[in-house]
């Protein structure tokens, strides 16, 4: 039996779906994953306690375990622990990226600089140390602007500045975010910083890459129906094939094959995201993983229709079927937006949501009575709704519909004190 070693920042919903796939193919699972390596394996999965802030550590830790339990092949979930599978992968012979490449990626300034001097069109950037005056920032932005932490994922701490004031009050929320316990925790480097944009108009799209020893294979191109424009940048719908011009479209690969080029990328899942405007494709960033969340699921391979966690399993492992062609029918994902932040109470008609014709499945990932944070401070959704017909306007069309049957009541959060930092948290 071949066993994969799935290494991701947290044991949630997107590592059992992968986990999920694996075990379908007859292939045996081990975690590594950012617990505490004293706790008594509450969760029973015997996963190997690593932190991913020092990812050289955590792979000499993984390598040990790996003398009692052999693994076949890696694959990353998440950012956090790329990092961590490189050097990983290194030690143990596998085919995947360099950990000088992940590093490059994980830093939003360190790519961008990599892409603008190869010669990429990305937008005019900066940055900054939060402990300079921001009046002395203000001469060098040029509005409107995005401003946005260097490390953190999901567009949580991004924000659109128009003029000097918002640009002022995005800084200090990006502040205190970066200052909140939640963040701190993580020891991520960086969070010292924040990134300057350029605001690029347009419309977003992603691309869903496959490398394999240095050629790219693309899975998948999604449009984002829903315009980006700020405030804030929460994503939610995704739907493929996308309805760009021909000639647009392979101009986003070409720029896509550009950019995992010059960050060095060579095996492994890819995810880039781009802004398509008159000027054409703009690089926004690349990652070194798949699709997160439960999106995976809303792309399907081959006649088996099998999906992309199985293709991405059987490619972490050599196997054979990672050549298999998408599936013709349109798809699409939609990521349930959060619309306020609040302890969530209640969720009403999901029955009528599933009934929409193109409705696949739905599922709310979103715990009751948990608080859920809306961005810029939040990065997790309330769920997903997964849609399939024969055209991207059907599908979109059915997301649409079944997410205004849904409803989500919330609560407000009663203000309580930090046991750690003593800061008063409440309603954001």
């Amino acid at each position: 039996m071949s066993r994969l070693l799935i290494l991701a920042s947290k044991l949630g919903y997107q590592t059992r779906s992968f986990a999920e796939a694996a075990k379908a193919l007859g292939v045996d699972v081990v975690f590594a994953s950012d617990r505490c390596h004293q706790l008594e394996n509450p969760w029973a999965d015997g996963a190997i306690a690593v932190r991913f802030d020092d990812p050289e550590e955590a792979a000499r830790r993984i390598v040990k375990q790996s003398f009692v339990r052999p693994v076949d092949g890696l694959i990353a979930l998440g950012d956090r622990s790329t990092s961590t599978a490189a050097y990983t992968a290194r030690a143990l012979g596998f085919a995947y990226n360099s950990p000088q490449a992940v590093e490059i990626c994980r830093s939003k300034l360190r790519q961008r600089e990599i892409l603008r001097d190869a010669g990429l069109p990305v937008p005019g950037f900066f940055s900054f140390r939060l402990d300079k005056r921001v009046e002395k920032i203000l001469p060098r932005v040029q509005f409107p602007c995005v401003i946005k932490p260097l490390r953190l994922a999901a567009s949580q701490g991004v924000i659109r500045a128009n003029n000097e004031e918002e640009f002022l009050a995005a800084v200090a929320r990006i502040k205190q975010l970066l200052e909140s316990p939640e963040v701190k925790v993580t020891q991520e480097p960086e969070l010292d910083r924040l990134l300057v944009e350029r605001y690029l108009p347009g419309a977003e799209v992603a691309v869903e890459g496959l490398l394999t020893r240095g050629k790219l294979r693309i899975l998948a191109v999604f449009d984002k129906p829903d315009p980006l424009e700020g405030p804030y940048f929460e994503e939610t719908l995704y739907v493929t094939p996308s309805r760009l011009p021909d000639e647009i479209y392979d101009r986003v690969l070409e720029c896509a094959e550009r950019a995992v080029q010059a960050l060095g990328l060579t095996h492994g899942p890819v995810h880039a995201e781009f802004r398509v405007n008159d000027e054409g494709p703009w690089v926004l960033e690349a990652a070194p993983r798949p699709i997160g969340g439960l999106c995976a699921h809303a792309i399907r391979f081959g006649p088996e229709r099998i999906f992309l966690e199985e293709l991405l399993v059987r490619h972490a492992l050599g196997m054979p079927g990672t050549d298999l062609d998408r599936e013709d029918d349109a798809s699409g994902v939609m990521m349930i937006p959060v619309p306020a932040s609040g302890i969530l109470e209640k969720v009403e008609g999901e029955e009528h949501a599933r009934a929409t014709p193109g409705i696949e499945d739905i599922q709310i990932t979103a715990r009751l009575h948990d608080f859920i944070a809306a961005w810029p401070e939040g990065a997790t959704y309330l769920g997903f709704l997964f849609a399939r017909g024969k055209s991207p306007e059907e599908v979109e069309a059915a997301l649409r519909h079944a997410h205004s049957q849904l409803k989500f009541d919330f609560a407000e959060r009663l203000p309580v004190q930090h046991p750690v930092t003593g800061t008063v948290q409440g309603v954001q």
